[in-house]
């Protein structure tokens, strides 16, 4: 059996990429199941921590309220450390056995961590095996969305014709935004209809319950929706020439060192934006700026409105002007307009100037991060893609990304540097500038 190294410009057997029909028809319904499958999936990762307290008090027993939501917290982190190895064993799972199977593998995970949290017994009814579920339920929603942003991207840009590959990898990350829009509503509406005792009680199971619907899109999404070209094509190739399929993960990282070094510096600014300017914002302006809660969250609900209308439109854009051209100007927005923004937050304490710099926030990431996925799954080739990208994306969003809110609150409040939120940022912006500058050429396969 022939064993040959892979060529980012060839189709992994060392021979030019054959031309790949495709089908607008299915890469439509490709776009649709796998943004509901990634919204509802970010939907389940997130919700939990807007019932982080209610959570805390149900299964971390203690008398003492802060140590119960520490608690509660801490099992929230264990789905951030499980991301790695989700990202690995899950990545190298699609790039062997298909898009699809990952995809629908990646959904069907986050479907039973959630169950387990929506099911599990208090601490009252069975002492220390509830926490021990709820810890179960979170690993398993970690593991799951290690794995999602190679599965996703990838089903989306094989599915894509070549001239809409940044439109349709740009919603991605909208539906992210859309699971953040969700997943404010459906909070708002729990805490609306029910009394505090009632969400403590019961009532806070609610939102998981309604996260469970990702089950049926992952079941519809294996029974109606086709392997993407690219992978069936280089599946036959393989097996037409004889070669022996190596190990995805140890071949990317013996082959594509350059790729991986590129997409962590690209992925960087894609973890930190988000995560500081969009997640932990509405905490950093309650707590520094002194906003109000109801304050907060309506800005940040307007302005995820941004984010999902402005990937849309980067990703587009990023299909006539190029990958690079957009990035950088996604970069330079964010390395150039944050700390005035928040310069004027300060300085103007009202609500409407807290919706417009909230919304400009999103907007601004969005340049980037609509454009991220498909600029990051262009430089793997098709045998590696979905391993190249977990890999690389999810090295970042845990090093800086998942950890960004501690950072943050522990650079505010121990150095007294003003506006650490931007800084992160800025500093992030610089490290994506010098990978955009170096990316390689991208795959043709």
């Amino acid at each position: 059996m022939k064993d040959v190294a892979l060529n980012p410009g060839t189709d992994g057997l060392g021979q030019p990429p054959a031309a790949v029909a495709h089908d607008a028809k299915v890469g439509r319904r490709a776009v649709i199941a796998a943004s509901t499958g990634n919204a509802l999936e970010w939907y389940d990762f997130t919700v939990y921590a807007l019932f982080a307290v209610y959570i805390g008090q149900n299964f971390f027993k203690n008398d003492n309220p802060t140590v119960q939501l520490m608690g509660s917290f801490m099992a929230f982190g264990l789905g951030y450390v499980a991301r790695p190895l989700g990202a690995l064993l899950l990545g190298s799972y699609g790039d062997r056995a298909g898009r699809k199977a990952a995809l629908t593998m990646t959904i069907m995970l986050m479907a039973l961590g959630t169950l387990l949290i929506a099911i599990a017994p208090p601490y009252a009814a069975i002492g220390i095996g509830a926490p021990l579920l709820i810890v179960c339920g979170r690993v398993l929603q970690g593991f799951s969305a290690g794995g999602e942003i190679g599965g996703a991207t990838a089903f989306l840009v094989e599915h894509a014709p070549p001239e809409k590959k940044g439109q349709y990898a740009s919603w991605l990350q909208a539906s992210m935004g859309i699971s953040n829009v969700l997943g404010a509503l459906v909070a708002t509406i729990v805490t609306t209809v029910f009394t505090v005792d009632q969400i403590g009680e019961w009532a806070w199971r609610i939102p998981f319950i309604i996260g469970l619907a990702i089950a049926p899109v992952g079941l519809w999404m294996r029974k109606t929706l086709d392997e993407t070209p690219h992978f069936k094509l280089e599946e036959a190739r393989m097996k037409k020439s004889g070669v022996e399929k190596k190990t995805p993960l140890l071949q990317v990282i013996r082959e594509c060192p350059k790729q991986l070094l590129a997409g962590f510096g690209l992925s960087v600014l894609w973890a930190a934006g988000p995560y500081s300017l969009i997640i932990f914002m509405p905490i950093y302006v309650q707590k520094t700026m002194g906003f109000a809660s109801s304050q907060a969250f309506l800005a940040a609900f307007i302005g995820n409105f941004f984010l999902i209308g402005g990937c849309v439109f980067s990703g587009t854009l990023s299909d006539k002007l190029g990958r690079r051209t957009v990035l950088r100007i996604g970069a330079i927005l964010l390395l150039v307009g944050v700390y005035p923004l928040m310069m004027w937050l300060q300085a103007s304490h009202t609500t409407a100037t807290l919706i417009i710099v909230q919304s400009l926030f999103c907007a601004m990431i969005s340049m980037f991060v609509g454009v991220a996925p498909s600029a990051l799954s262009e430089i793997f080739p098709t045998a590696v893609r979905s391993s190249g990208m977990s890999l690389s994306y999810n090295t970042a969003v845990t090093l800086l990304g998942g950890f960004a809110p501690a950072i943050l609150t522990w650079i505010t409040y121990t150095t007294g540097v003003a506006f650490a939120p931007a800084l992160y940022v800025m500093v992030a912006a610089v490290i994506a500038l010098i990978a955009i500058s170096v990316l390689p050429e991208a795959s043709k396969d």
